[in-house]
């Protein structure tokens, strides 16, 4: 789940690394990676709006460019029928612009603001008509839609189990057993978010975090049963929770296993990870009672290590000065990352310092800035 509230670390800290998130982890444009741009739909976001240039684009690939002049930190989305996400870009803070690529066949689509990144957001008809060449009639391209989602569905039945063993130790009152598998179900569940993120009425409720619901809304999930172990020592009470839980995370693995990212949203989701390490899990603010963030850092580094290689072969024959850059950093973020191993998994984020923490974050920024060049490498195609 993405940053809805502000971090809980120092502000001397929260200000360098959101400073060198933003600064780095934007990601590239196709003009960045030397390709052909693709038309730009410019968005302004406020606490009460979100204004797009066009509500009629032909079909195609679009970037936009999505600018927030409101008080609070937003998120912008595309979405299909059913809130099925094709696109998203999350964490823009008062003043900044972020770009999105997505490509979008002819259909109806709401493109969203959400001020606060909570509730339904500010929604605006987009309609796209006509046709076009999709990314994924290249055959490579193709590929590795089919290759992840191999992937997938090794992570989905993991997640499923581990869940299950979870739910059973929360409903037996083994608050030592549950604590102990907390974060092994989440380390499946974090390296697959962006397949689970594209059913946006799935996410919230398995790992939405206190405060990020809408008023009138329940918190529920992973997070739920967390503060609970942690902060009141005791499973009494979420045995109704632990139920829902397991029911949505098997609706997410059923979903999961019939659904093939398309290549932007590929890579679009290998930056979605590294971005949410460092520009919100960096300040501990995503596992805020169990402090195990390390173990959702590796899971998310291996998610996304895991959408680019699927796109690698393309990848190689397109820029393989990129390649080269992505392996050199992926395996530099995960350096950094490995000092923190421990026998039991890994370092609790409470005992980090502030200079350990900005080592990860600037290995993390590093490397996002690297990753996100791929959308504008595959939509160049």
């Amino acid at each position: 789940m993405r940053d809805r509230r502000l971090p809980l670390l120092t502000a001397g800290l929260l200000a360098a690394l959101t400073t060198a998130a933003c600064g780095a982890a934007d990601g590239g444009t196709a003009a960045d990676a030397g390709g052909e741009a693709a038309d730009t739909v410019t968005v302004a976001a406020t606490d009460d709006a979100c204004d797009v240039a066009s509500s009629e684009l032909p079909a195609g690939t679009h970037q936009f460019q999505v600018t927030n002049s409101g008080s609070q930190v937003t998120e912008f989305y595309v979405y299909a029928d059913g809130d099925r996400v094709m696109g998203e870009v999350e964490n823009i803070a008062p003043g900044l612009t972020r770009e999105l690529l997505v490509e979008l066949p002819a259909g109806t689509y709401a493109a969203t603001c959400k001020p606060g990144m909570v509730g339904d957001g500010i929604r605006s008809d987009l309609t796209v008509t006509g046709e076009a060449a999709q990314l994924s009639e290249d055959e490579t391209l193709s590929q590795a839609g089919t290759d992840y989602q191999r992937y997938v569905q090794s992570q989905t039945g993991a997640l499923l189990e581990q869940t299950t063993a979870f739910v059973d130790a929360v409903k037996g009152g083994d608050v030592e057993g549950a604590k102990a598998l907390y974060p092994v179900a989440r380390t499946y569940w974090e390296r697959i978010e962006p397949v689970a993120e594209s059913f946006g009425d799935l996410d919230p409720v398995i790992d939405g975090r206190e405060g990020d619901q809408a008023e009138g809304e329940d918190f529920t999930g992973f997070h739920r049963i967390e503060q609970a172990l942690w902060v009141g020592g005791t499973t009494e009470g979420t045995a109704p929770y632990a139920d829902k839980l397991l029911a949505d995370v098997q609706q997410v693995v059923d979903r999961a296993n019939g659904t093939t990212l398309e290549p932007l949203q590929l890579a679009n989701g290998a930056k979605a990870l590294l971005d949410e390490i460092a520009t919100g899990k960096i300040t501990g603010e995503e596992e805020r009672y169990s402090h195990t963030d390390l173990w959702d850092f590796a899971a998310n580094l291996e998610g996304s290590e895991a959408a680019v290689q699927a796109l690698r072969p393309y990848l190689e024959e397109a820029d393989p000065d990129l390649v080269a850059q992505l392996d050199e950093r992926f395996a530099a973020a995960e350096a950094e990352l490995e000092q923190y191993r421990t026998d039991g998994g890994w370092t609790l984020h409470d005992q980090l310092t502030e200079d350990q923490l900005q080592g990860l974050s600037d290995r993390i920024t590093a490397l996002s800035e690297s990753v996100g060049q791929v959308a504008a490498v595959v939509a160049d195609q």
